[in-house]
């Protein structure tokens, strides 16, 4: 996939691969699904826990992939700088997500950050558009898995609700959180 006759070729594609392992790290160390996990209601459809690790690894991997392509398709330094901001806002808000939902234990919280997430993506689907459609192709299923795990998020939220006392307003109605 990374063909590469020098050794400077190589560089975009251990960054990207740190990066992703670096957003995966991160993402997993926020990620506890012990007692209050296990006791949240969760709708019939919910994938079980074994698969959410594969299918992040192969999403971080096609992401990753992506930005190495996006990459080298660019050529003006500041195209490359607004890349790599994208990127990084994106890993933040990864992140982030799995802090809000796992470890401050607030789902609504985090539904409502799932949908920064999901723009973050778009965000970079149209940037990298601009240099090669072989870049948006490739975050594709982060965008659709980020879509189902935002409606997973949805229906959780919807059978456990109340979070700490807070109400949330979403729509179809009122979210007592």
């Amino acid at each position: 996939m990374f063909n590469s006759s020098r050794p400077s070729d190589t560089k975009p594609v251990w960054v990207a691969a740190s990066a992703a392992i670096g957003v995966a790290l991160l993402g997993g160390l926020m990620t506890d699904i012990g007692g209050w996990y296990q006791q949240l209601r969760q709708p019939p459809w919910k994938p079980p826990d074994w698969l959410f690790g594969p299918v992040w690894t192969l999403v971080f991997a096609l992401v990753a992939a992506s930005g190495v392509t996006a990459w080298r398709r660019t050529t003006r330094r500041s195209q490359r700088e607004w890349l790599l901001v994208l990127f990084a806002l994106n890993g933040f808000l990864n992140v982030l997500w799995s802090l809000l939902y796992f470890r401050l234990q607030r789902p609504d919280w985090a539904l409502v950050e799932v949908v920064a997430l999901w723009l973050s993506i778009a965000a970079l689907m149209a940037f990298v558009a601009r240099h090669s459609r072989k870049a948006v192709w490739l975050l594709l299923p982060y965008l659709l898995w980020v879509a189902f795990a935002g409606a997973l998020n949805w229906a959780t939220v919807k059978l456990n609700a109340p979070f700490a006392g807070a109400t949330l307003s979403v729509p179809g109605g009122a979210v007592h959180a």
